[in-house]
């Protein structure tokens, strides 16, 4: 059972139902701040947190608690406030608490919880008899996402249906990585998780899946994990190898297919640059629609704005600014959108990820456009399209799905001056390249094949040796 409680009200909370709903454990609780008033805690006699409570979030972006939390939690009208409480997982009650506390705001605030049968639930007038519960000691590093601290790893329990990067969780990774400790994401076998959080899953960083066959793995690998001094780290087997988990080795044929867009673009630091134009232009040209949202965490709650992305970046500079961005419910797609300054200018780095189902067929012919628009108005450096077998709802299971296989690849104008224009323009390759952009400065288009094999993957290798090799094209080869 999930410790995490969420209300999605109607109308936005006030001072009123706020009290009303921390009173959920009756008088004999404290509430204390925290993160800068972002967060509020109750806690027991001793202020230690039993139930941690975001600040409100209005969610503006129809689909998005659909896509979180399961199709039964769209609110009616698209839009809802948000409001997220996290229980101790040490304290039994603490869950129960945390649910009378959602009940109690959905029930001022016109509503529903999520989810729907969470403990405490049943009767949101009545308080919960809190007498003799105690938290365990929290310690002082901990945020209220993180459920144990050692010297080696941040721990965070998890049973959600889709485990989203929400804002507890970046916050959780942003204080781990400070404190040379690796966040590590335990759930039970049947969770999966968003694609915002597979993006920031490197070492240290892991997700723990339990499994009754191997005890835990490593959801991203299949690695067989173990417990030693602190963290989960690696097994390994009597010739010291470490093996794969039975359960992560299960792979299911599926129809669905993703397509996987990545590209950078580089831009002059001008005064007036507005940034989030080239993945607006790839969202457009793939899916017929701009982006619907954007945020810095899960849900993507704000409405997509090319002009608020832009000044948070520079608000930011020179630290990088990371967002998540999401499309409409009737085209699963997600992006990850990392902006940073380097020598060359404002470098945007973006992977788009978009899922079709059967009978719907991933508009593959539109890839030389659409790297003709980035390299003629973005500043496109690197294109890579894949496809692969998996999931039309974008979520990331703890078990193998197929690589994707490299459809396309494109170079920029400065890229191409670099490798040469006429190396650029004659590969090894059977289909000659998309001449992409002014003819002064040009960029190409590499057609690597149609995503059913591995011939894919063969001609991106062969493209890229030639273009790092400087060498001739052999002769025959297309130009």
């Amino acid at each position: 059972m999930t410790k995490d409680v969420i209300a999605l009200t109607e109308r936005m909370p006030d001072t009123a139902s706020m009290l009303a709903g921390l009173l959920a454990g009756g008088p004999d609780l404290h509430v204390q701040t925290v993160g800068e008033g972002a967060v509020v805690q109750l806690c027991d006699a001793e202020g230690r947190p039993l139930v941690s409570i975001e600040a409100p979030l209005l969610l503006q972006v129809p689909g998005e608690a659909a896509r979180l939390l399961g199709p039964e939690a769209e609110p009616p009208s698209g839009t809802a406030w948000w409001i997220e409480a996290r229980a101790a997982t040490s304290v039994p009650a603490a869950e129960a608490l945390a649910g009378l506390f959602a009940a109690r705001m959905a029930m001022m605030l016109g509503g529903s919880v999520w989810p729907p049968d969470a403990p405490g639930t049943e009767d949101p007038a009545h308080p919960l008899d809190t007498s003799g519960i105690t938290a365990v000691p929290a310690p002082a590093a901990a945020q209220p996402a993180v459920d144990m601290l050692t010297e080696r790893a941040a721990i965070v329990l998890q049973d959600r249906p889709l485990i989203p990067l929400t804002s507890w969780l970046s916050e959780a990774l942003r204080a781990s990585l400070e404190s040379d400790r690796g966040l590590q994401i335990v759930t039970p076998g049947h969770c999966r998780i968003s694609p915002a959080l597979r993006s920031v899953l490197d070492a240290p960083t892991r997700w723990v899946v339990q499994d009754e066959r191997c005890g835990y793995y490593d959801g991203t690998s299949g690695a067989v994990l173990r417990w030693e001094d602190g963290a989960f780290v690696p097994d390994r087997d009597e010739s010291g190898e470490t093996p794969v988990a039975e359960a992560f080795a299960d792979l299911r044929p599926t129809d669905d297919r993703q397509l996987i867009v990545s590209f950078r673009t580089v831009h002059a630091p001008e005064a007036d640059l507005v940034l989030g134009g080239a993945l607006e232009t790839a969202w457009q040209k793939l899916t017929g629609t701009p982006p619907a949202g954007w945020s810095t965490a899960e849900p993507a709650n704000v409405p997509w704005s090319r002009r608020q992305l832009t000044d948070l970046a520079y608000e930011r500079a020179p630290r990088p600014t990371w967002t998540v961005v999401v499309g409409t419910p009737d085209r699963p797609a997600l992006a990850t959108l990392r902006v940073l300054r380097t020598p060359r200018g404002v470098e945007e780095d973006v992977t788009l990820t978009l899922g079709y189902g059967p009978g719907e067929e991933p508009p593959l012919e539109v890839l030389p456009a659409l790297a003709d628009e980035l390299v003629t108005r973005y500043g496109l450096s690197t294109l890579v399209c894949r496809l692969r077998e998996a999931g039309r709802d974008l979520g990331v299971p703890p078990r193998l799905e197929k690589l994707p296989v490299p459809v396309g690849f494109a170079l920029g104008a400065e890229e191409v001056r670099e490798v040469g224009r006429a190396h650029a323009a004659r590969t090894p390759l059977p289909q000659a390249p998309v001449r992409l952009g002014p003819a002064a400065r040009p960029g190409y288009y590499y057609a690597l094949g149609d995503g059913q094999d591995v011939q894919g993957w063969e001609a991106l290798q062969t493209l890229t040796h030639y273009l790092r090799s400087g060498g001739e094209a052999p002769a025959g080869a297309a130009g």
